[in-house]
């Protein structure tokens, strides 16, 4: 059965968990990146859903692009075969550009999601 972990850390992250129960998918839910990693140590997921923030100021040390930066760096060591999914303002998609150089992003969607693309992304 495949798996998906979405990583909600705002109210803004669209709610497709009848979509992915439709799709035969197992999800798991979690509040923050943090609670994310410790997860993935444990539990390679085939998808992971997540929103994108990008780091202005110090927000991230000053030495990150955005949230997203150490999740996808942990996951070249406990889940390299998860694709990643991001949810992005449109106000802020280019900045999604510049990460993904770093560490390749499956897809990248911006608000709101829509839930007929998501089913045609996870059906392939």
């Amino acid at each position: 059965m495949p798996s998906l972990l979405s990583i909600i850390e705002s109210r803004m992250h669209p709610n497709f968990a009848s979509l992915y129960q439709k799709l035969g998918f197992t999800e798991n839910k979690v509040s923050s990146i943090r609670k994310a990693i410790s997860l993935l140590k444990n539990q390679q997921p085939d998808f992971i859903v997540c929103e994108f923030f990008f780091g202005y100021g110090n927000n991230y040390a000053g030495v990150n692009i955005s949230n997203l930066d150490v999740l996808l760096s942990t996951l070249q060591k406990y889940s390299p075969e998860s694709k990643v999914i991001v949810i992005v303002e449109k106000s802020e998609r280019q900045y999604v550009d510049k990460l993904n150089e770093l560490l390749p992003l499956h897809a990248v969607f911006i608000y709101p999601a829509k839930e007929r693309e998501m089913e045609q992304l996870l059906s392939q």
